[in-house]
């Protein structure tokens, strides 16, 4: 089951005995142990059938004991195991997962990475528990869960506005989800959220950000690459150089893509440079005219060269702090 899937089973009061909750990206597995710790029981349930153990802090015997109790006044009680990657014997629970108490929800929350089913134990989770892998997004699926997100909280948001949020907070769901509350809380219902909205909620500036610093780079706007690039550059904390190229790097090699993939059907060419609509694909064919193979190459090569001088990597200290080698990477770009 997917975690929409999960979600749509708990609301409709159907519960399993045991969930086990594993992978990478965190926001779901949290998602799924917090629905279930604050809406399975009410509140007076709770007080009696309900018990949160962590990973660093409980043998399995405290949690096998508590599993197997019965209910008070309730149809069932629910035992949540948090961070159970800490856990030192966890497999010990397998006496309790070959067979589960009926009358218990427990839930096992196993964060950070995916879990080895190649054991008996695991051979038993897969077997009388729901298993859910919570995996990551890609880079280019972040923008979507966005507008997906905020289209709960009844706001819509622009193609670039999203693409914005994902740019500057990356693919950490949780972190993403923080940030686009504050939004919730601050416009109204059927609100569009737009550049203006991201600055004055989430702090990423309209003028100053990664895309404008693209879309100069371009269209050989030097003045304006260079204002954006001191404002990165009086502002590093804000603005690191690892992002900096990251961003970069990713935008110029579909430039390079581009060329090789221009003359597929426009629906194939948007799947190979994994862009979400035509809306961003004019950009792109704009910076192809300014940017020929052969230069597109020297940026992608320019732009290794910058990640390993900022590293300090294979060459000999310059003693530049990280905005000098902002300013003078830009440079040899637009040069």
């Amino acid at each position: 089951m997917d975690f929409d899937q999960i979600l749509k089973e708990l609301r409709s009061k159907q519960y399993r005995p045991v969930y086990f909750l594993h992978g990478q990206e965190s926001y779901f597995i949290d998602e799924v142990s917090h629905y279930i710790e604050k809406n399975v029981l009410t509140e007076s349930e709770r007080a009696f059938n309900q018990t949160i153990f962590y990973g660093k802090e409980v043998d399995h015997l405290a949690i096998v004991d508590t599993a197997r109790r019965y209910p008070m006044m309730s149809s069932h009680q629910v035992v949540i195991l948090k961070e159970a990657q800490e856990m030192k014997g966890i497999a010990e629970l397998l006496s309790y997962i070959e067979k589960p108490m009926e009358s218990t929800i427990l839930v096992i929350c196993h964060k950070h990475k995916r879990f080895n089913f190649n054991s008996r134990f695991g051979k038993a989770l897969k077997k009388n528990a729901l298993v859910f892998e919570s995996k990551p997004l890609y880079d280019n699926q972040v923008p979507a869960w966005i507008s997906a997100y905020l289209k709960r909280k009844k706001l819509k948001i622009t193609p670039k506005a999203s693409e914005l949020i994902a740019e500057y907070l990356g693919a950490e769901l949780s972190k993403v989800a923080n940030e686009l509350d504050k939004l919730a809380i601050n416009l109204p219902a059927g609100t569009e959220v737009n550049d203006q909205h991201i600055e004055a909620n989430i702090g990423i500036s309209k003028d100053y950000n990664i895309f404008e610093l693209q879309r100069a780079l371009g269209q050989q706007d030097v003045l304006k690459a260079n204002r954006i690039i001191n404002y990165f550059a009086a502002n590093p904390k804000k603005n690191p150089m690892p992002v900096l190229i990251g961003a970069l790097y990713s935008y110029f090699s579909k430039v390079y893509l581009y060329h090789a993939a221009k003359n597929l059907p426009v629906k194939e060419l948007l799947s190979t440079l994994q862009l979400r609509s035509e809306f961003f694909l004019k950009e792109y064919r704009l910076t192809a005219r300014n940017y020929p193979p052969a230069r597109a190459e020297k940026v992608i090569s320019l732009l290794k060269e910058y990640d390993l001088k900022s590293k300090g990597v294979g060459y000999i200290s310059t003693g530049k702090p990280e905005g000098e080698l902002m300013k003078e990477l830009v440079w040899r770009l637009l040069h």
